[in-house]
């Protein structure tokens, strides 16, 4: 299917593409692929699991892509596959025109030190600059407006999106993704104060990326004060995520969007920080540990809590604590009845309660 320029295709032939095997009649022509939301006649869907049973028997969509034990009696005909996500997004990238992949080679508009060494296949867009004493892996993606500075190391298959900035002895393992506008290595946000004056502590240390590491765009590691910031093998960063000098991250970690991680804290491995959490500097969090969103982490995480609110506890103590919250209006009008009950009993001489 290579090069292919129709708009259509059999059911049957979708199968064939994503390894599945068709329920229903293999012939019915499938012209897109849209989600359960948005299907319409012609186009092919999908579903995850049997919850949306219902969604589906109410779309218009010609066919779907579900899972091999998927259990369900429906008028259009399935494709059956081990992983539904995986598949249609497979069939819907057929559907879309080819991404066009920068080819290898150095455009001349870019700016590339003599001391820098690139491996084979690389492929540098305009605008870019590379500084002394730099490492770039084989197979490379440098996109448009990218700043690499001196002594920084980029391994293998790493693509960077536009305008990302590596300051100087960045280190990336293999296969890193960096979207646009990502800031990796700015200094530590580091001052003492002398005679009445903010003097800055310089930051000699670096940023060290694992392998397999995805950072979002507009996110910011900052390097270390002498060491390094360290980013673990597997783990996500969100767009708009800072993580702070001194920091170490563990493997498979997930940090998303808008969290804020203060110098020096450390996370073990399958730890997930949620949208908008902060957590204050030198804080531990323990291997698979999940802080919930916008929490304000204030002590230590054990591993494998999950903790929630601002100043963070473990989460059933804060849902308690919620509960209990919910029930205060009531509560309030509960004792304004007994202290009226108490006032008669006493003939009026109870003291009275200040309203609120």
């Amino acid at each position: 299917m290579e090069g292919h320029t129709a708009v259509q295709l059999t059911l049957e032939a979708l199968a064939a593409l994503v390894g599945g095997t068709v329920d229903g009649d293999a012939r019915t022509i499938i012209t897109g692929a849209r989600p359960i939301t948005h299907a319409g006649p012609g186009d092919i869907t999908f579903v995850e699991d049997a919850r949306k049973t219902r969604v589906l028997e109410k779309s218009a969509a010609a066919a779907a892509v579900v899972a091999r034990e998927f259990q369900a009696s429906l008028r259009m005909p399935l494709v059956r596959v081990a992983k539904p996500l995986d598949a249609f997004g497979t069939i819907v990238d057929w559907f879309r025109a080819p991404r066009r992949e920068p080819p290898p080679g150095i455009h001349p508009q870019s700016s590339i030190a003599a001391s820098a060494r690139l491996g084979r296949d690389a492929s540098v867009g305009p605008f870019v600059v590379i500084g002394e004493d730099v490492t770039i892996g084989n197979r490379c993606r440098i996109m448009p407006s990218v700043v690499i500075g001196d002594g920084c190391r980029l391994g293998d298959d790493v693509t960077l999106f536009p305008n990302v900035v590596l300051y100087s002895e960045t280190m990336l393992g293999d296969r890193v993704i960096v979207h646009a506008g990502a800031v990796l290595g700015a200094d530590g946000f580091g001052y003492r104060t002398e005679a009445g004056r903010h003097v800055k502590v310089p930051q000699r240390g670096h940023v060290q990326i694992g392998s397999d590491v995805e950072i979002g765009a507009n996110a910011t590691i900052d390097r270390a004060t002498f060491m390094a910031t360290e980013i673990g093998d597997g783990t996500k960063i969100d767009n708009l995520a800072q993580i702070a000098h001194n920091c170490r991250i563990g493997r498979h970690n997930l940090i998303v969007g808008q969290v804020g991680l203060a110098g020096s804290c450390k996370t073990g491995d399958y730890v997930i920080i949620a949208g908008q959490a902060g957590i204050k500097d030198h804080i531990t969090i323990g291997d698979r540990a999940i802080v919930e969103a916008m929490s304000g982490v204030m002590d230590d995480v054990p591993a494998g809590e999950k903790w929630a609110g601002a100043p963070a506890t473990p989460a059933r103590e804060q849902f308690r604590l919620l509960s209990l919250s919910r029930k205060l209006p009531e509560m309030r009008d509960q004792l304004a009845e007994l202290e009226e009950r108490l006032n008669k009993l006493d003939g009026g001489s109870a003291p009275q309660r200040k309203s609120a």
